[in-house]
């Protein structure tokens, strides 16, 4: 049986579409649908079922996708055991999406170049959904909000980023005072449905303040995008923005105390993707700001002088 054939499945099985798995996998519709006919020629089931646009797994399909994706698992760990002399190998992490535009394009650009022959594959998500997803063996790893509830003690935490509480404004309100912007401008609401937008709402209530409510958005970089069109203000954790904000966009802090997003990397202590991650928590701890960024020679994730550099996709 191919791997691939299996690989191929899984995806278009999570997925639920056949055109979005031959994007993620750079081949053609049909290519897709030849291998998952090889495979259920193969296993002897139907294991999709098309509706409309959309394909769902059968009940036969649902039988097998957790031992397929145990033995794709399986897969990578042997492919990587064989390359002694560097760290390779594939990685599936789950990220936010401050951290896809704001983290991670130059910790995976470091990455490129330490761990050359590590391939990541990113998967966008909330904290909650990459959550659940890192439980049921979809991803590796989860670079995610800090959980408002004790982790599994199966599972390993590592902060890497913490993002205190400021008002973003526009231009004309800088100078002002934070609080009384919150009370008297309209308000864009950072969704408190996600894991981090209970934080400001919290600090709301705790200093007594219910602002005039414009919008509730569950992305941040949205929210940045309406404030610099002057529709309101907000209160949201001070992350990295993944544009020049200087002339557009003013951070007010706001008074202690004051809470604090923490951002890292969530996965299983026994993951045999244990070293992959290892290298991209280290990427991205390099990458941090007001660190140094250096190459580390000698080190767990040391480029490999006789490895070719490879494309790290996403």
């Amino acid at each position: 049986m191919e791997t691939r054939f299996l690989e191929t499945f899984v995806l278009v099985a999570e997925l639920g579409s056949l055109a979005e798995a031959s994007r993620r996998l750079g081949i053609s519709p049909v290519a897709v649908a030849q291998r998952m006919q090889a495979l259920e020629d193969e296993i002897g089931a139907t294991l999709l079922v098309r509706t409309g646009r959309r394909v769902k797994p059968t009940d036969a399909s649902h039988a097998i996708l957790d031992k397929a994706r145990e033995i794709l698992v399986g897969v990578r760990t042997l492919a990587g055991l064989t390359r002694l002399d560097e760290i390779a190998g594939d990685i599936r992490i789950g990220a936010i999406a401050t951290t896809l535009t704001g983290i991670l394009p130059a910790a995976l650009l470091t990455l490129s170049r330490t761990a050359p022959a590590v391939n990541a594959f990113l998967l966008p998500g909330t904290s909650n959904d990459l959550y659940r997803s890192l439980l049921d063996g979809k991803i590796d790893g989860a670079l995610i909000v800090a959980p408002p509830f004790p982790v599994a003690k199966s599972l390993r935490w590592k902060t890497l980023r913490k993002e205190r509480l400021v008002v973003l404004c526009a231009p004309a309100h800088r100078g002002e005072d934070p609080l009384e912007l919150l009370r008297s401008e309209p308000f864009i609401r950072y969704d408190r449905n996600n894991w981090g937008g209970r934080l400001p709402d919290q600090y709301l209530r705790d200093n007594g303040i219910f602002p005039r409510e414009r919008f509730e958005l569950d992305s941040l970089d949205a929210i940045a995008v309406m404030v610099r069109t002057g529709l309101g203000v907000s209160l949201v954790p001070d992350w990295e923005l993944p544009w020049d904000h200087a002339d557009t966009l003013v951070r007010l802090p706001v008074p202690d105390p004051c809470p604090e997003r923490a951002i890292g990397m969530l996965w299983p202590q026994s993951s045999p993707a244990g070293r992959l991650i290892d290298c991209v928590v280290e990427a991205i701890e390099e990458t941090a700001p007001g660190k140094r960024q250096h190459r580390r020679e000698g080190g767990r994730c040391a480029p490999s002088r006789a490895s070719a550099p490879r494309t790290v996709s996403g």
